[in-house]
């Protein structure tokens, strides 16, 4: 009984690595379009992801890529290495080598996520059993399955791996022989070989056969390696030399002046690096490319001279293996021959093999890695081949295709019927591997599901709904209700924005604006998301789905994860779109966020006051007004804008935090302190960064010169982990901490330590913004953590221009405080002080390197300098605690 199809229905034959991560591709780019879409997953493993590749269970076998290069996503690098540290390896790093049963359980995790996500818009089904034919019908394709059922689908993608080997090297009695292993991988197949200690004979030397002599390794074996070539891989490198760009002459189609300009280029590589590989890696993105342009007769020439060289040294092994392969040379447990095999005869239950250089080896068992096939020979490709529906491919590798859909007898892409991955060798040469796959798989989806959008997808309603400023959303009204609420709690600095993006985003996935509030508020407010996630879904939706106020703001968001020129072109989006009032808010330093940090308190004030028409007195807007004028001096201005803000809206953040500004700065602390106090207990309660505020009224304390008011508010409002975590106890927690020990104000430990555990480490070492990483610095400074304070001085110097210039020699001045070198501080401190504005934030936040920089003039005996920085700080405001400091100070 053939199935009848409804919606578009897309099968992918073959659920290893290639199907698995077209079947996420479907299923992700169809949720983000809201297209109906059907997909039957065909392949009788017992589960998807694993294929050959993934499915041991073997400890060492590792990816021969490290986890970096490893995602499924080609705009997410770094998805498979966040995968590990969320699935119990907390602390590997994108240079890391995965085993490859791990990353069989990612692939299978990550199709597994894909599909719940698309609930709604995809039906999957898994069918365990094999297709061994496909026809034309005149409404696309039919399946005839190994289970006697039919399928009809409207196209297929063959995604059936690498062909298996034809052991046509093997003579005849060999091939028959029981101490043969032709297919090494499958169930069983090297139970013979595992149950004795018996030589074993490997004919290849490729990855197959590395991952077989580790697993027969064992006393008294040896294991014999055979290849024509009698290379093995080279490894990676243990610390990898930096990227090289690509060198000239690429475009040259000549094979010998190809070759001529790569051997210089592999060259320059070891003269500048040291190291053959940086040369060869770059050479990765234009493989397929120069490949293409080489004649039959160049390939072919190709293959025979500088195949092996080039197998060998582009896919490598993993240090760790290549370690245990020399391990066992050294041993002699391992020995690499260079021949054929020419004759092979049983003899007292084993083989007598006779090689081309002259040896017999006595071997108890000969197994074959010699690695995929050139041509496909299963019962689904030979049908193809036979109806003239598929062809082989360029020297007999693979098959034909056009950009992967394939091409019949006559030249015609005319079926929907398309593959990917090792069937693309010959058209590709570099086509196995997940980097090249995972890119054909994403342009396979958008190629399934382009002519489906239009017809049976989402599409712009005439009129769309907006947001609270009156700007077009590119969503639907539901998703748009939930964005409009996470802009209203950002705007108000109230809690729950997160969830109420998410949500937006969750009612319509190919909501591009929503995913990058969620990525903007990981990256700059520490919410719990996965920036680099959710920045490739805005992308993502951008690209399919998005008008062009939408788009620039995802490139705004894009380039300020990325430290790419992020301050310019928020700015210059602003000035194309002044009502984009997240936009706004993320470019002033506020309490939300660390501002465009180039900018000094006249730009900023020019850029609201320049964005004022498209907010007609706006609450937010006069309360972004009022904090500007605060940092501009200008504190009457400010308070009486601050309580405007308030009178129409009581739960403005923004015009609280302003608030509290003014009346820190003019002085007037008891006041400053009662008031907000009230406000943080009352209408403050649904505040998001309401230990901020706690910290607001602290710095009060401190100025009255209150330690046990000053310790009871840490207590009670400010310690980590009970009420406070995450980045904000680092700016927070933290940095009242230090203040407090600076002035004297903290007796007994300082607890640093739990400041420190309630921060993940990679925001301490290596915070993505100056502004987090001044904190940072303030933090290990506090616990005295001087070798994390290096590292993170180390993380500064390779990051972008304002942590090279500003977070380096603070960290220096830092760390030359907790080792007493207080004159090396002072001369380190003095010289932030001018520049420090660039890390953003306020000049309250900042106020405490100037407060390190006394602390270390005092230390230092530098007491005429000590008194001049207390007389300056006391003419900008009234402070007990300075008076009393500048009263102990010697004359």
């Amino acid at each position: 009984m053939t199935e009848v199809r409804e919606p578009h229905t897309v099968a992918v034959v073959g659920a290893g690595a290639a199907g698995t991560l077209t079947a996420v591709q479907l299923c992700e780019t169809a949720t983000r379009r809201r297209t109906p879409l059907g997909l039957v997953l065909v392949d009788p493993a017992p589960e998807a992801g694993r294929g050959t590749a993934y499915a041991t269970r073997d400890p060492r076998h590792r990816l021969n890529v490290p986890a970096g290069g490893m995602s499924c996503y080609p705009d997410d690098p770094g998805h498979f290495t966040r995968w590990l540290c969320r699935h119990g390896e907390p602390s590997v790093t994108a240079a890391d080598f995965a085993t490859r049963y791990r990353y069989g359980a990612y692939l299978a995790d990550t199709l597994a996520q894909a599909i719940v996500r698309s609930q709604g818009t995809a039906t999957v089904r898994r069918l365990r059993t094999r297709a061994e034919s496909c026809t034309g019908t005149p409404d696309g394709l039919e399946l005839r399955l190994a289970d006697g059922g039919h399928l009809a689908v409207d196209s297929a993608v063959l995604a059936t791996g690498p062909a298996a080997p034809s052991a046509s090297w093997a003579p005849p009695a060999l091939r028959t022989s029981a101490r043969f292993v032709a297919a090494p991988w499958a169930t069983g197949a090297l139970d013979g070989p595992l149950s004795d200690t018996a030589d074993v004979l490997l004919v290849g030397t490729g990855l197959t056969a590395v991952d077989l002599a580790l697993t027969l390794d064992r006393p008294g074996r040896t294991v014999h390696a055979l290849s024509r070539s009698g290379l093995l891989p080279q490894p990676h490198a243990l610390t990898p030399a930096g990227p090289m760009g690509a060198p000239d002459g690429l475009d040259d189609t000549s094979l010998g002046r190809l070759r001529r300009a790569v051997y210089r280029h592999i060259s320059r590589s070891v003269r500048t690096h040291g190291d053959w590989r940086p040369a060869l890696d770059s050479l990765r993105p234009h493989t397929a490319r120069l490949w293409e342009s080489l004649t039959p007769e160049d390939r072919a020439e190709f293959l025979a001279r500088e195949g092996a060289l080039w197998n060998t040294h582009r896919h490598r092994m993993a240090p760790a293996t290549a370690e245990s392969v020399t391990r066992a040379r050294t041993a002699r447990r391992l020995t690499v021959h260079t021949g054929a095999v020419t004759d092979a005869v049983e003899h007292d239950g084993s083989l007598l093999v006779t090689l081309s250089n002259g040896l017999t080896l006595h071997v108890g068992w000969v197994i074959d890695c010699t690695g995929p096939g050139r041509r496909f020979d299963d019962p689904l490709w030979r049908s193809l081949f036979a109806s003239g529906a598929a062809v082989p491919g360029p020297l007999g590798m693979g098959v034909s295709t056009r950009d992967g859909r394939l091409l019949d007898s006559k030249g015609r892409a005319d079926r929907p019927l398309f593959t990917l991955g090792a069937p693309r060798r010959g058209e590709l040469w570099e086509t196995t591997a997940i980097p090249e796959i995972r890119v054909q798989a994403a342009a396979l989806a958008a190629q399934l599901l382009a002519p489906l959008t239009g017809r049976a997808g989402r599409s712009r309603p005439s009129r769309r709904p907006v947001d609270g400023h009156g700007l077009a959303l590119s969503t639907h009204a539901e998703a748009a209700a939930a964005y409009r609420s996470g802009l209203n709690r950002v705007l108000k600095v109230r809690a729950g924005a997160e969830d109420a993006f998410a949500r937006a985003v969750a009612l319509d996935p190919g909501f591009a604006l929503g995913h990058a509030a969620l990525a903007l508020l990981g990256h700059e407010c520490g919410a719990a998301v996965d920036v680099p996630r959710a920045l490739a879904d805005a992308q993502r939706s951008a690209r399919e789905h998005a008008d062009e106020r939408e788009r620039s703001f995802v490139d705004v968001v894009t380039r300020r994860v990325h430290g790419d020129d992020g301050d310019t072109a928020l700015v210059r989006h602003l000035d194309a779109y002044p009502a984009d009032a997240l936009a706004l808010a993320a470019a002033v330093p506020t309490i939300a966020f660390s501002g465009v940090t180039d900018l000094d308190d006249d730009h900023a004030l020019r850029l609201v006051e320049r964005t004022s028409p498209a907010y007609d007195g706006h609450w937010f807007h006069t309360s972004l007004l009022a904090f500007l004028r605060q940092e501009q001096g200008r504190l009457h201005e400010a308070g009486e804008l601050a309580h405007r803000a308030l009178a129409l809206e009581p739960a403005s953040g923004h015009a609280v935090h302003a608030l509290a500004h003014v009346h820190y700065e003019s002085g007037v602390h008891e006041a400053g302190r009662d008031w907000l106090d009230g406000w943080v207990s009352g209408q403050g309660r649904g505040a998001v960064h309401r230990a901020h505020f706690s910290w607001h009224i602290a710095l009060h304390e401190l100025a009255l010169d209150d330690p046990a008011a000053v310790r009871r508010r840490w207590f009670a409002q400010l310690a980590p982990g009970r009420v406070v975590s995450g980045v904000r106890a680092l700016v927070d927690s933290g940095s009242l901490l230090w203040r407090a020990r600076l002035s004297d104000s903290w007796r007994g430990e300082l607890p640093a330590g739990d400041v420190l555990d309630t921060v993940a480490r990679d925001v301490l070492e290596r915070p993505a913004t100056a502004f987090t990483a001044l904190h940072a610095a303030v933090a290990l400074a506090a616990a005295g953590d001087l070798a994390a304070l290096q590292r993170l001085r180390d993380h500064a110097a390779g990051a972008d221009e304002v942590q090279r210039e500003v977070i380096v020699p603070l960290c220096e001045a830092f760390a030359a405080v907790v080792e007493e070198r207080f004159q090396d501080a002072v001369r380190g401190l003095d010289a932030v002080l001018p520049v420090l504005r660039r890390v953003g934030g306020s000049a309250a936040q900042r106020e405490v390197v100037e407060e390190t920089l006394l602390y270390a003039l005092v230390s230092a005996g530098r007491c005429d300098a000590a008194r001049r920085l207390l007389d300056a700080r006391l003419e900008r405001k009234e402070a007990p605690r300075d008076r009393r400091m500048r009263a102990g100070l010697p004359a």
